[in-house]
C-alpha cells in the first residue's frame, strides 16, 4: 500500500501547490465579475454555491470514467498509477482549470468557442462539429450502458421471482433506452437549478462516498496493492503485443487523468461560479477529486482477484466489460449498502453525465446557431433534432461507440492544450503548462490511430515514427509563431 498512499498524498499536494501555480499564471481575479452575473439568465446562467457547483463539476466529468477506465486500466499493472498521479497533476487538472477559467472570461461560451478564437476561424469549425460529435457520442454510450445493466438487473429479479411473462417487457434494454432518453429530453430543456442543480450534487456525494468505501475497505481487508518496482514497470496485460503501453494506456485511462470531454463540461460550472478565485475548487479541485476515484479502483482492481494476471483472466472472461466487477466488489467489500451505491456508480452516474453532454451539445449548437436559449421554443426545436441524431447512434454496438469514444476524447483534449498554450504565449505568459501535455498528447493520439489494433494497426515501428514525426512538425509550426508572431506581439487581452 506504500505505492498507492504516496500517490494519494502527491496528488493532495499537487492541487495544494500545483494549482495555485496554475492560478497565478492565468491571473484569477476576484474583483472581476462573472458571467453568472453579467449574462444571468435564469435557465443556464445563474450564481451557485461553489460547494454545490464543485460536486456538480465532479459528477459531470466523472460519471464511469474513472471507474471503468481505472479497472481497464489496472490490467496493465501498476505502471497505471504513474499515469494517473502525473497526468492529473500536470494534465488534466490544468486542462479543466484553463478551459473552464477560459471559458469564463469569454462569458460561458462552449469549448469550441473558446479554443477556436485562439487557434482561428478554420479551427473553431472544426472545433464545433468535432466536440458536437464528441458529446453525442457520450449521450449514445451513457444510454446504452445503463440501459444493458437495467435490463440484465431486472431480468434476474423477474426469474427468481417467478413473475408473469406480462412484466418481461422491462427486460428489453431499448425499453430503457426510450425511458433515459425522455429524462435526458426533459433534464436538457430545464434550467440548470431544476434538476441538475438539485439532484446531482446527492450524486457526486454517492459517487464519491462509494469510492472513499472501497479504499478504507482495501485497509481493513488487508489488500496487497502491487507497489511500484523496477520489476513491475512493464506492460503487465494479457495480450501486451497488441496493447502496447503507449500510446493505448494513455486512451484507456482517461478520465483520472486527461480528459477532453471536461473541457466541454467546465462551460456549464463557468456560467455559475460567483467569483474567479473559485475556479481553482471547482475546476482543478474536482479533476483532482477525479484522479483519487481512479487510484482507488485501480488498486482495487488489481487486488480484488489476488494480482493483475488474475484481473486480466477476469476480464477476458466477461468481454472486457468492467460493470460486472463495479457491482461484485462494491458488495463484496461494502455488503447491501455498497450495492445500493453500486446502482448508483454504474447506472445513476452514467445517466447524470449523459444528461449533461447532451446539455453542452445543445449549448453548442447555440452558441454557433445563435438561438438565444431563454425561450423553450428554441430549446425545444434544438433538442428534438438532436435527440433523433442520439437515438441513431443508440443503434451501434456499445463497444464501438466505447472505441470512438475513447479516442475522440483525446484528440480534443490534444485540440484544447494547443489552443491554451496559444493564449498563453499571446498573453506572454508562461506556455509551458499547457505545451509539455500538447506535445504528449498529440504523440499519444497520432501514434494510437496508426498502432491500435481496432484502427489502422500498423506495424509498432512504422507508427511511433510517424506519431512522433507528426508531433514534431506541429510543435515547430507553434514554435515559428510564438517566436516570430506571439513574442514580438503586444500581449492580448481577454
Amino acid at each position: 500500500m506504500i505505492t498507492f498512499s504516496i500517490s494519494i498524498i502527491i496528488l493532495i499536494l499537487g492541487y495544494i501547490f500545483y494549482s495555485k501555480f496554475v492560478e497565478k499564471i492565468f491571473g484569477a481575479d476576484s474583483n472581476r465579475t462573472t458571467p453568472a452575473y453579467t449574462m444571468q439568465d435564469d435557465v443556464d446562467y445563474l450564481p451557485m454555491r461553489t460547494g454545490k457547483a464543485y460536486l456538480i463539476q465532479f459528477l459531470d466529468i466523472a460519471g464511469l470514467g474513472p471507474i471503468f477506465g481505472a479497472i481497464l486500466g489496472a490490467a496493465y499493472g501498476p505502471v497505471a498509477f504513474i499515469w494517473i498521479v502525473v497526468g492529473a497533476i500536470i494534465g488534466g487538472a490544468v486542462h479543466d482549470y484553463m478551459s473552464g477559467m477560459m471559458s469564463l472570461r469569454q462569458n460561458g461560451e462552449s469549448i469550441a468557442e473558446v479554443i477556436g478564437k485562439w487557434l482561428g476561424v478554420s479551427a473553431k469549425q472544426f472545433m464545433r462539429f468535432f466536440t458536437l460529435f464528441l458529446m453525442i457520442l457520450v449521450g449514445a454510450a451513457f444510454i446504452m450502458g445503463p440501459s444493458a445493466i437495467l435490463s440484465s438487473k431486472i431480468q434476474s429479479i423477474l426469474e427468481s421471482a417467478n413473475v408473469g411473462e406480462f412484466w418481461y417487457f422491462l427486460t428489453n434494454k431499448y425499453f430503457w433506452v426510450i425511458i433515459i432518453l425522455a429524462y435526458y429530453f426533459v433534464a436538457t430543456l430545464l434550467p440548470i437549478d431544476k434538476i441538475i442543480g438539485k439532484i446531482y450534487p446527492i450524486f457526486g456525494f454517492a459517487l464519491l462516498f462509494m469510492a472513499l468505501g472501497i479504499g478504507v475497505a482495501q485497509f481493513f481487508h488487508g489488500q496487497n496493492v502491487p507497489e511500484l518496482t523496477f520489476e513491475n514497470i512493464r506492460n503487465m496485460k494479457a495480450n501486451a503485443g497488441d496493447a502496447p503501453i503507449f500510446p493505448l494506456l494513455f486512451i484507456t485511462i482517461s478520465c483520472g487523468a486527461i480528459s477532453g470531454f471536461h473541457a466541454t463540461q467546465s462551460p456549464l460550472m463557468a456560467r455559475t461560479i460567483k467569483n474567479e478565485k473559485r475556479g481553482r475548487e471547482v475546476f482543478y479541485g474536482a479533476m483532482i477529486t477525479e484522479a483519487v476515484v481512479a487510484m482507488i479502483w485501480a488498486a482495487a482492481a488489481m487486488t480484488f482477484f489476488g494480482g493483475v494476471g488474475e484481473l486480466n483472466t477476469e476480464l477476458a472472461a466477461h468481454e472486457m466489460q468492467p460493470a460486472w466487477f463495479v457491482n461484485l466488489i462494491s458488495n463484496e467489500w461494502l455488503g447491501v449498502f455498497g450495492g445500493i451505491l453500486a446502482v448508483l456508480g454504474v447506472i445513476a452516474a452514467p445517466i447524470t453525465t449523459g444528461d449533461t453532454a447532451l446539455r453542452s451539445a445543445r449549448l453548442i449548437i447555440a452558441d454557433f446557431t445563435k438561438i438565444k436559449q431563454n425561450k423553450i421554443k428554441n430549446r425545444l426545436i434544438i433538442t428534438i433534432i438532436l435527440f433523433a441524431v442520439v437515438y441513431g447512434f443508440t443503434l451501434l454496438k456499445f463497444d464501438v461507440l466505447w472505441r470512438l469514444m475513447f479516442w475522440f476524447n483525446q484528440v480534443l483534449a490534444t485540440f484544447v492544450f494547443w489552443g491554451v498554450a496559444v493564449y498563453l504565449a499571446k498573453k506572454h505568459k508562461l506556455y509551458w503548462i499547457s505545451l509539455i501535455p500538447a506535445i504528449f498528447m498529440t504523440a499519444v493520439v497520432t501514434t494510437y490511430l496508426f498502432v491500435a489494433k481496432e484502427a489502422l494497426h500498423l506495424d509498432k515501428t512504422i507508427s511511433y515514427i510517424i506519431g512522433i514525426s507528426v508531433t514534431v512538425i506541429v510543435t515547430i509550426i507553434f514554435f515559428y509563431f510564438q517566436i516570430f508572431k506571439y513574442r514580438k506581439a503586444e500581449p492580448v487581452e481577454d
